[in-house]
């Protein structure tokens, strides 16, 4: 058994265990002070696996900040878009590695009823409601706590959203857990329970490039998306209410292609800078461990398969960068990352009921329950 010793060192506390006898470094975490927002203490954790993957997250809306995976020479790589400073994600986050919740996606004019009654939520994007409002769960601080669990390093984060917060029903517990396991995984697990009937859709987002967060265009990734049918939206990004199948529209990644291939289809108009920002149905039954998507760096050969118990899965081609400062003196322009996002289908809240579409309310005694695994190699 490893020995696993604790130190503090320059206001970080250290865990690590030592070393197997190959001399490879086993798992560790530590975690040091990273400001305040609403006067509230902010922290960012380091996680190590010991295997290739070693991440920095943080409780300001459980933020991955970075994420560095092996390429095909075994050089790290930083494949998530990030922010300098924690003052710069209040400022601007762009969803950069956060959960997304209390419902993730859009409400059409933020307006739904459960069990007869009406409620009206925050609408943060034009009519509609985004993300979980204008202070959704991506931008509060999260109670954060790190171990290890059978030598793999996590950090749990927890979330009391208030009944009445950004207009939703119902006080929600809310939990989320980082883990790197000796495979090169990070997974990635949602989980909430209420005291009065609500809407539950939480959604991780980070914004991915696997040539380097700093390297340019994503156009060139191979993806292939395990999906046969999508949900159409209309102008206003709502979905309609259909699920029509891909074959024959530049939505079919039923075999992987560069994402750059057929994006020129979807052009932008005056209010949409045009690219992909849709959702996809995974094939297989919701519910159960399925792999959603496949994305490859021709550049660096890390590959990144996504597994999820999810319906659906939202690859969105990041049309809205637009020139963001990020981390290490990047900038971050259209297409630099893309989003790969398991979750209930958009404005499923509105469309109860209806053949295909997922339940999304959460009644007092039920479990919410969303499982991601990333899964990450090289060659």
């Amino acid at each position: 058994m490893s020995l696993i010793t604790a130190t503090v060192l320059a206001g970080a506390i250290m865990t690590t265990t030592s070393p197997d006898q190959k001399g490879h470094p086993e798992a560790a975490f530590s975690v040091t002070d990273w400001g305040s927002v609403d006067g509230k203490p902010v922290q960012l954790w380091t996680l190590d696996s010991g295997s290739g993957l070693r991440m920095r997250v943080t409780n300001y809306g459980t933020i991955i900040t970075e994420l560095h995976a092996p390429d095909r020479t075994g050089k790290p790589v930083d494949v998530v878009l990030g922010r300098p400073t924690v003052q710069d994600y209040v400022e601007r986050t762009q969803y950069f590695g956060c959960t997304a919740g209390r419902c993730a996606n859009r409400i059409g004019k933020g307006q739904f009823a459960i069990d007869g009654k009406a409620f009206q939520v925050t609408c943060n994007n034009g009519p509609n409601c985004l993300h979980g409002g204008a202070k959704g769960f991506d931008k509060v601080v999260w109670e954060g706590k790190a171990s290890l669990d059978q030598g793999m390093p996590k950090v749990v984060f927890t979330y009391t959203s208030k009944d009445g917060e950004e207009g939703f029903p119902g006080t929600v517990q809310a939990t989320v857990t980082y883990t790197l396991t000796p495979l090169n995984q990070l997974l990635v697990d949602m989980s909430a329970t209420t005291d009065a009937p609500t809407v539950v859709n939480m959604a991780h987002h980070s914004y991915w490039n696997l040539a380097g967060h700093a390297s340019g265009t994503v156009l060139d990734h191979e993806l292939q998306l395990m999906a046969g049918s999508y949900t159409p939206v209309d102008a206003a990004l709502i979905t309609t209410g259909e699920i029509k199948p891909v074959d024959g529209t530049p939505l079919d990644f039923r075999v992987a292609k560069p994402i750059g291939r057929d994006i020129g289809q979807l052009p932008a108009t005056k209010d949409d800078p045009g690219g992909f920002d849709h959702n996809w149905c995974v094939d297989g039954a919701s519910g159960t461990m399925r792999p959603a998507a496949l994305l490859r760096s021709p550049s660096t050969g890390i590959s990144m398969l996504v597994s999820s118990n999810q319906p659906g899965i939202q690859f969105y081609s990041g049309n809205f960068l637009d020139g963001i400062p990020g981390k290490d003196g990047a900038t971050y322009r259209k297409h630099d990352g893309l989003c790969l996002e398991t979750q209930a289908y958009p404005d499923s809240i509105n469309k109860q009921g209806k053949a295909g579409w997922p339940n999304v309310v959460l009644r007092p005694g039920q479990r919410y329950d969303h499982r991601m695994v990333h899964r990450f190699s090289a060659e």
